[in-house]
């Protein structure tokens, strides 16, 4: 079978498509014919060392497919089920070994590759929306870099809880994407401030910022006192190190939270992909699937990505 792998950190130079054995699974395992995986900064970080990986690594943490074995143990699934999963190294492959307890059945109505696209950005925005901060009704909220895959889903969130989201994006075509999405004012990143106070005078009550260095000082000063920052990516490069006595501007808190605390368990993690397939399904949110790359052009996805030229979600079809 095929996969991408990387020898070395570096940039998307470093990805190869090679002829790897086809994986067993072991234990509590199951094997997966992978129909589409998802493309998402998290790669990125493991591709330049910025999360520190084994080496030779195969990329890819997240995909949806259909089961085609089953290890030893695994109760519950059968050879033809679709699931979906994230968090699982492997996954931009045409076949994947996948943790039995980790996987989550797509249910009828939602496509393979839509849950694919789904889960990585749909639990994030669910946890951040219900956890990092909970959103309240009268909320204001400013989203960062919302015509992306989790700005586009926690844009459509928030306002379905109450809250009222001033969003930023880089162009007025992304612009318009966020206003579409339920956005009350939808602006360049140099005017979110003046936004922010537009809608709430005394600011805003979260910022959820996963650009990280270019925005982090503009997050700070949109929150009102008390406000929430929660700093969730790095699109842009990692936060310097700063003086924690500058919360104390505003007594705001300060919160860099990731997935897999939020999922650990197997309970919490089809909790949430059950709300979220029930978002789906409802027409709550939409996943946008942007584009769709074959497995050789894998390269040409995260160039894309890391270009900040994405409106919704990227995926890999091996």
């Amino acid at each position: 079978m095929r996969a991408v792998v990387f020898d070395g950190y570096g940039d998307g130079s470093v990805l190869q498509v090679r002829d790897v054995p086809v994986p067993d699974p072991g234990p509590g395992q199951v094997l997966v014919l992978v129909e589409a995986s998802g493309v998402n900064y998290m790669d990125v970080y493991q591709r330049t060392g910025t999360y520190q990986v084994p080496l030779p690594f195969t990329l890819g943490s997240e995909g949806a497919g259909t089961v085609l074995r089953l290890g030893d143990g695994v109760e519950g699934l059968a050879a033809g089920d679709r699931v979906a999963w994230t968090g699982v190294p492997g996954s931009h492959a045409e076949q994947a070994v996948v943790p039995a307890d980790r996987l989550v059945p797509v249910p009828d109505g939602i496509a393979t590759a839509q849950a694919a696209a789904a889960l990585l950005q749909g639990l994030t925005a669910h946890y951040l929306t219900h956890d990092s901060y909970p959103v309240r009704a009268g909320d204001t909220v400013l989203v960062h870099a919302a015509a992306g895959g989790v700005g586009r889903l926690l844009t459509r969130i928030v306002t379905h809880l109450g809250g009222r989201v001033v969003a930023t994006a880089g162009s007025e075509e992304k612009r318009e994407i966020a206003r579409a999405d339920g956005a009350v004012r939808a602006v360049a990143y140099e005017d979110a401030l003046a936004a922010v106070r537009a809608v709430s005078e005394e600011g805003a009550a979260a910022v959820y910022d996963g650009v990280g260095k270019d925005t982090f000082d503009l997050s700070l000063q949109a929150l009102r006192p008390r406000g929430t920052l929660v700093l969730f990516g790095a699109a842009s490069g990692k936060v310097p190190p700063f003086d924690p006595l500058r919360l104390m501007q505003g007594s705001y808190w300060l919160t860099r939270p990731t997935l897999g605390h939020f999922i650990a368990s197997r309970h919490e993690l089809l909790e949430r992909a059950q709300t979220l397939f029930g978002w789906m399904a409802d027409g709550v949110v939409e996943v946008a699937v942007t584009g769709r790359y074959p497995i050789d052009e894998v390269r040409d996805a995260y160039a894309a990505l890391e270009g900040r030229r994405t409106t919704g979600k990227l995926l890999i079809i091996p």
